[in-house]
């Protein structure tokens, strides 16, 4: 008997072939090598990729090929490389804004946004790429200045390739000023009267009288009038309002250099004072503001280099993530591009780790969409598309490419709001749960009524037909494996789930018990207060089970539970020991071990792991949130030149453009909850330039509810992976199935029908 459900596994096997033929024919692809192989255009273009210091590997090419052939020649407005963690995004988005800046004669620069702690690694990068390229770092305090000096050069023409690399965050910073107007002495009806003027026309400010009589603005007044909103002067439209710098007052170009060099390492006050009195203050500030490394070559008098091979390495590691500005005030890129740069005049938008900007509401991502608006083109790099859900996808695509949402209907409301529009897209391309509730009401004296109420919620999802519409007309696919050439070693992810000790697993258990009892009660009131106490408690507990761990309601701060330690400060726990007989494996074979902990601020685990790894012999170094972001590739490099054997940290930290190539094995003491920084954390090292295999391991504690966490990451991480054309192959897909529900409802489901 011939079974009705067939594996999705294998119903591809057996008809991937016939499927993947009518999806040809009814949708053809824009890009076919065996085809387009054969034009001079390709030629002409691989010609230019050729011509670069560093050539990207063949399956880029391909890649880089397709994106500028929708751009330039099928005009679209956008295109997403999904391209997986380590293949060289950087690159290849370098390399189509080479081939569109030989195209776009008229608006040739590349506008790109990287995360803060990238924007050296973009800058770096360009220069080691293109020839003759000049870019400019748009994210110190500087930005204002560089921005003005673009503006007055609008009218000049250059055949110099620019790139202009902006942070995220400095792109949606705002700026802080303070109202503008001269105080003038005027004679009025016999009397003296201070009265506010413009600082350009020096006529006075007027407001009219409950008479309609126009009368002078006193200076007393105009501080409060022109406080509350940046105004102009009625006379010659001059704002009469200028920008100011909060924190710091000014310093002397003295103490700027001075303060500067100090932050460079192996330099401390003496050696800078020295620096300052051999050299002067100009002639250095000249050699950090350009960001040179002709600082690291610096000579004496006698013409003997000023600072060892030592000092050289280390300085210049720093001096890529390093900018020295004398520029005063602030003003918000994003706003000075779209009100004093012309239109179109960046010709490409560049946008790393596009999926950062998924959130409707967030300040980063509405300013993403007003940057978009300003360029001609749009490319948005991402290692994972989509988080689960389908509204994912619509914002990003909203921002980036909004033409098609609406041409299907999806579109703001009279009033501007897009709720109407996300929740019709995710009815039709995603997964919403409609839950009927029906009680009895007693507001009827004669007869009993019904009462129904229906809630909404979302669910990990995207339907194909959303797939098919949506992603792959604009959309390069690449992975790892793709690249081919012996590049990238072995992958493998691994999951292992550890039993707790006896008196563990009875404290668990007894904390449950009583905790969810009074979860339901409360949930029985009507009163949802508990839901994420008591969810966190229990997610967290096992791996604090050597601290007293003590639950209180959040709003009335009542004692709901008590758990002594169970283990004492030095004794091991059962994922500790797991972890540290994995890290002597590790060593024997000359293997350094990243290790993620996602409690590194309350509820603090990694200086614990860090003093009990110490203690059986490990070098240990744990990276921190205190450590600059734009300063932790350094920051990496020096603990690997001390000789740590192992790294501890939390994946929120590094889980963009860090290449930590020297851990090859990466343990996972917790999941989280974020399939992005789940899947990037997990790549870490799988990056073109390991030349070892790569071994990746979750850990969970079996029977408790980080196993129903791990559960659902897997769901997400399967339809994350659907939208790039792959079928699962996480390591923690052994532990999904077919249900479908977000985290929170997931997990408080399980607890609540324990």
């Amino acid at each position: 008997m011939i079974s009705e459900t067939i594996p999705l596994g294998e119903f591809i096997r057996e008809f991937g072939q016939g499927l993947l033929d009518q999806v040809r024919a009814q949708h053809p692809p824009v890009y076919m090598p065996e085809r387009d192989h054969q034009t001079s255009v390709w030629r002409e273009r691989q010609q230019i990729l050729q011509g670069l210091k560093r050539k990207p590997f063949a399956a880029q090419s391909e890649a880089v090929q397709a994106i500028v052939k929708l751009l330039a020649d099928q005009g679209e407005p956008a295109a997403v490389l999904n391209a997986e963690m380590g293949t060289g995004k950087t690159m290849m988005a370098i390399c189509v804004s080479v081939l569109l800046q030989r195209l776009q004669r008229r608006n040739p620069r590349t506008l790109i946004i990287s995360p803060p702690h990238l924007v050296y690694k973009w800058r770096r990068e360009v220069l080691e790429t293109v020839p003759g390229a000049r870019v400019w770092v748009l994210n110190g305090p500087d930005t204002l200045r560089k921005l003005l000096s673009l503006r007055a050069r609008l009218g000049l023409q250059t055949s110099q390739p620019e790139f202009f690399v902006l942070g995220r965050v400095r792109m949606r910073m705002g700026f802080h000023w303070r109202p503008a107007f001269i105080e003038r002495r005027l004679f009025i009806d016999g009397q003296v009267f201070s009265a506010a003027c413009c600082p350009c026309c020096m006529r006075p400010l007027e407001s009219e009288s409950e008479d309609g009589e126009t009368l002078p603005v006193s200076a007393l007044v105009a501080k409060q009038v022109l406080g509350d909103r940046r105004r102009k002067c009625e006379h010659c439209k001059s704002p009469l309002w200028t920008l100011i710098r909060s924190g710091k007052p000014i310093q002397s170009m003295y103490d700027l250099v001075l303060d500067a060099l100090q932050q460079l390492p192996t330099i401390g006050p003496v050696s800078a004072k020295r620096l300052l009195g051999s050299f002067g203050e100009k002639t250095l500030a000249a050699m950090l503001e350009d960001n040179v490394y002709e600082f690291v070559n610096l000579m004496d008098e006698n013409g003997e280099l000023v600072f060892s091979d030592r000092q050289a390495r280390r300085m210049e590691r720093s001096l890529a993530s390093f900018e020295f500005s004398i520029g005063q005030g602030g003003y918000q890129p994003t706003e000075f591009i779209k009100r004093y740069l012309p239109k179109d005049y960046f010709g490409l938008l560049v946008v790393d780790e596009g999926h950062e900007y998924k959130n409707e509401g967030s300040a980063q991502g509405q300013a993403m969409g007003v940057l978009a608006s300003q360029c001609s083109k749009v490319l948005l790099l991402t290692g994972t598309l989509m988080g689960g859900y389908a509204d994912d996808l619509f914002h990003l695509l909203w921002r980036i490419n909004p033409k098609v949402l609406i041409e299907d209907g999806f579109k703001p409301s009279k009033t501007g709001s897009m709720a109407a529009a996300t929740m019709g897209f995710m009815r039709t391309h995603g997964v919403l749960k409609d839950v009927y509730k029906e009680s009895s009401s007693t507001s009827h004296r004669t007869a009993k009524g019904k009462q129904l109420t229906v809630r909404t919620s979302k669910a990990p999802g995207f339907g194909p037909v959303g797939i098919i519409r949506y992603v792959l007309p604009i959309t390069v696919f690449l992975k790892l494996r793709d690249i081919g050439q012996k590049v990238l070693p072995a992958y493998d992810e691994t999951f292992l789930d550890v039993q707790m000790r006896d008196d563990q697993a009875g404290a668990y258990r007894t904390m449950s018990m009583t905790l969810v009892q009074m979860l339901k009660q409360a949930l029985a009131m009507k009163d949802s207060t508990l839901l994420g106490v008591v969810m966190n408690v229990l997610l967290a507990w096992p791996e604090c089970a050597f601290r007293t761990e003590t639950v209180r309601h959040p709003r009335t701060k009542t004692l709901l539970h008590l758990q002594p330690p169970v283990f004492a400060e030095t004794e091991l726990m059962p994922k500790e020991a797991k972890l540290i007989e994995l890290c002597a494996d590790e060593k024997k074979l000359g293997r350094k071990v990243l290790v993620y902990s996602i409690y590194s601020g309350t509820r603090d685990t990694t200086a614990r792991l860090r003093m009990l790894l110490e203690a059986r012999g490990f070098k240990v170094g744990v990276l921190r949130a205190s450590v600059d972001a734009s300063k932790r590739e350094d920051w990496v490099a020096d603990q690997v030149e001390r000789g740590v054997e192992v790294l501890i940290t939390n994946p929120e930290l590094v889980k963009t453009g860090l290449d930590l190539l020297d851990f090859p094995t990466i343990v996972f003491m917790q999941s989280g909850f974020n399939v992005y920084t789940m899947m990037q954390a997990a790549r870490r090292s799988w990056r073109i330039g390991q030349k070892h295999d790569v071994r990746v391991i979750f850990l969970g504690y079996a029977g408790t509810s980080q196993m129903e966490c791990l559960m659902l990451m897997g769901k997400k991480i399967a339809v994350s992976q659907s939208t790039s054309g792959d079928m699962p192959e996480s390591g923690l897909d052994v532990l999904n199935d077919n249900e479908g529900e977000s985290i929170e409802v997931a997990l408080a489901r399980e607890l609540l029908t324990a």
